[in-house]
Order: structure tokens, then C-alpha cells, then sequence
């Protein structure tokens, strides 16, 4: 019969409650792999308190291990985690910014052109919106890496946050002030924005089979963007990937977004990173 401890037993309590049991039984993970239709890897990080499972997997392995289940099933229902409300602002604060970049980016090749002058007040509006949707969005990663941890990701999330916020500034302040230009010191910032991205790409690819290879397509995007940006007379080609990185950020932010709001598992919690 189930006790009152295990209805509300949370990890690493409830792995430890099935190393027990399996171990009672006498059987190997790799036998109880074999009652309940799930793959080692899996057993090994519930056992050892990584993952907290679904309930139709504790199910599972409670029915192979011939632990009554019924009285225990209310108290994991109990710990689906809902979405926080500032991922779908962050998601959506990640669409405004990608199309507003494209705006600035244009902007900013008519400021060169010498076409665009008259008009900086419009010029620094659109960098404003374009830096705080940006900061919104990165913010949401990095509150969403507690979910999917990964501590590469989180250093690379900061990082980019800080440059945002000092070449924004400084964009800020020479179209205000007039005294000094964008073009004076514009290599330099694409050469900090390209390191930013590079190391972006790194700390996607550490992710290990979450949703596929995903994380790992867009962080050589973000890679090779980061690269192309960083080396100056790559920029151009360097959109292209810088483009498509953003997209699959989006994408994974969404994915993410969904499988937080079904429940934690070992399907959605990521492998350990790479060092």
C-alpha cells in the first residue's frame, strides 16, 4: 500500500523510492527497462534524482515494480508545472523584435547614405524598440534556462544582454549628442555583436538530444553568423544564418514554452551539457 510520503514525494526522494523497490525485486535497471518499456538512460536519471517524470511513467515503473499506483497518482498531478507568463511575453517581444530589426538595419544603411539624417528622432525610436523587445527576449532565455539548464547558454545570454545594452547606448547617445558618428566606431561594434553570437552558438550546441539535433542546427547558425559578423567584410553574408538562428530561437522558445506547460519529464529535460 502507498503512504502518505510518497503521494507528495518529489525528487530526489522519488528516485530514490524506486532504486529501492527495483533493488528489493532484485532486478537490474537493465531488467526493469525490459517491464516498462523505457530506455536506461532514462531509469538512471530518475533513480538519481536528474529528471522528475510524468506521472504515466511513474505509473509505469510502479506497475513493473508491482507498487500499488492509484493512491499515489494525485500527488504527482500535482507538480505539472504551469508556464510563466513572461515566457509568452518574451516570445512575443522576440516577433516584434525580429521585424524590427529589419527596420533598423535599414535605417541604419540609409544613415550612411547620408539619407536618413533629418530624421534621427524616428531613427532613435526605432533603436529603442528594437533594444528592449531584444532585452525581453533574451531575458525570457535566460529565465527559461532554469527549465532547460545549461549553464554555456546562460554565461553566452548575459553576455549578449550587456553588449545590447552598451552599443545601444552609445548608438543612443552619438545620434543625440552629434558628437562623434555611428560610422566611427560601426566594425567595431559588428566585431563585439559577432563574438556575442558566436558564443551564442556555442551554448546552443552544448544542449545533448533535446528535440532532436534542433539545438544544435541553430547554434552552428548561430555560429557561423557570429563568425561571418565578427570578421567585418562578412556581415552582408552573415544575415543570411543571423536570420535563420533567430527564427530557430523563436521556434525552440515556443517548443519549450509547450512542453513546460504539459508537465516536467525526461523527454523534455536535456541531456547533461558538454563541458
Amino acid at each position: 500500500m502507498v503512504n502518505q510520503k510518497l503521494i507528495t514525494m518529489k525528487q530526489p526522494q522519488l528516485g530514490k523510492k524506486i532504486s529501492e523497490l527495483r533493488k528489493a525485486k532484485g532486478l537490474t535497471q537493465e531488467e526493469l527497462v525490459e517491464k516498462c518499456n523505457l530506455n536506461v538512460r532514462t531509469i538512471q536519471r530518475i533513480e538519481a534524482g536528474e529528471v522528475t517524470p510524468r506521472s504515466y511513467t511513474v505509473k509505469a515503473l510502479f506497475e513493473a515494480l508491482e507498487y500499488q499506483w492509484e493512491e499515489a497518482k494525485n500527488g504527482f498531478a500535482d507538480e505539472e508545472r504551469k508556464v510563466p507568463a513572461y515566457l509568452y511575453f518574451a516570445f512575443a517581444a522576440g516577433l516584434v523584435y525580429f521585424f524590427l530589426a529589419f527596420f533598423e538595419i535599414g535605417m541604419e544603411y540609409e544613415w550612411f547614405e547620408g539619407g536618413a539624417k533629418a530624421d534621427s528622432s524616428a531613427f532613435i525610436g526605432v533603436k529603442i524598440g528594437t533594444f528592449l523587445t531584444y532585452a525581453a527576449f533574451i531575458y525570457g532565455w535566460i529565465r527559461l534556462e532554469s527549465f532547460i539548464p545549461n549553464f554555456v547558454l546562460k554565461i553566452a545570454l548575459w553576455t549578449m544582454l550587456g553588449a545590447n545594452v552598451i552599443w545601444y547606448s552609445v548608438d543612443c547617445y552619438s545620434l543625440l549628442s552629434g558628437k562623434f558618428s555611428l560610422e566611427d566606431y560601426y566594425l567595431v561594434k559588428m566585431s563585439a555583436f559577432g563574438l556575442c553570437y558566436t558564443f551564442l552558438g556555442i551554448g546552443y550546441l552544448t544542449y545533448k538530444k533535446l528535440w532532436s539535433n534542433i539545438p544544435q542546427i541553430v547554434g552552428a547558425l548561430g555560429l557561423i553568423a557570429g563568425i561571418l559578423i565578427f570578421s567585418g567584410i562578412g556581415v552582408i553574408f552573415g544575415l543570411i544564418p543571423l536570420t535563420l538562428f533567430e527564427i530557430g530561437q523563436l521556434g525552440l522558445m515556443i517548443w519549450a514554452i509547450n512542453k513546460i506547460g504539459r508537465t516536467s519529464s525526461p523527454d523534455y529535460s536535456p541531456e547533461s551539457v558538454s563541458a
